[in-house]
């Protein structure tokens, strides 16, 4: 899967997900998208304001384990920034 962030003016975040004739067919491409929402809907809560998601779904998407798409979303989101800590700062660290 593959995330592109772009930041907003508002106070929420806006989500996007999709999937291209790449991963198949329109059962395969609908199922895509409805494991990617599944997958990001306990993040929501954790989720920084201020930013627009796309989600783009790709073809391994639809043979790998649960727990593996779970984890590479999740993983995605902090390396992109997304993630708000405990402490209510963003996930990645400060660059220079």
């Amino acid at each position: 899967m593959v995330v592109v962030v772009a930041p907003n003016a508002e106070v929420s975040f806006r989500i996007g997900v999709t999937a291209s004739r790449a991963v198949g067919t329109a059962v395969n491409r609908n199922r895509a998208r409805r494991r990617l929402r599944a997958a990001l809907h306990p993040l929501l809560p954790a989720l920084r304001p201020g930013v627009d998601l796309v989600i783009t779904a790709r073809r391994p998407l639809l043979e790998a384990p649960w727990a593996e798409v779970c984890a590479a979303l999740r993983v995605l989101l902090h390396r992109a920034g997304c993630l708000m800590t405990d402490n209510g700062q963003s996930g990645t660290p400060d660059r220079d």
